[in-house]
């Protein structure tokens, strides 16, 4: 056990966000995301049992996000059609907001498909029992400056 780290920060999640570099990119995907055919190229790690937001809250106390792209927060946007409300996107945007001073200005939406391609390059895939729909968060990893 360590001081400081959020228990459900696993010894394995911890190595992996440890190991990312500057720009790598992080998925913590829902329950409905495909996480291991996405993450043929990636390292896929299970969280069972846990949602996105409090995965989310515990990575963001360790994790930087990128201070040089606009959005280093990026959601999957709903597919045209789809009648889906999406307020654990105001959940995402409040947990950034403890983060980072941007708030709500560093999350952006990405296009399902396009979502899917970026993913492919992740360098991480978080897979989750989260059940809201459209739920998936991409995250960019920053540097560390203390």
């Amino acid at each position: 056990m360590l001081k400081g780290i959020p228990q459900i920060l696993s010894p394995e999640l911890l190595k992996v966000l440890c190991e990312m570099g500057h720009s790598d990119r992080l998925v913590i995907s829902d329950g409905n995301f495909p996480a291991e055919s996405m993450g043929k190229n990636a390292v896929v790690i299970r969280c069972d049992g846990h949602g996105v937001p409090e995965i989310l809250d515990a990575i963001l106390k360790v994790f930087p996000l990128d201070t040089y792209v606009e959005k280093p927060v990026n959601l999957m946007e709903v597919m045209a059609g789809d009648d889906v409300e999406t307020p654990i996107w105001d959940t995402y945007k409040e947990i950034v907001k403890k983060y980072d001073e941007r708030g709500a200005e560093a999350v952006g939406n990405i296009e399902r498909f396009k979502f899917y391609d970026e993913a492919r390059t992740a360098y991480a895939i978080i897979a989750t029992s989260e059940k809201a729909l459209y739920a998936n968060v991409m995250l960019q990893k920053g540097v560390v400056v203390e």
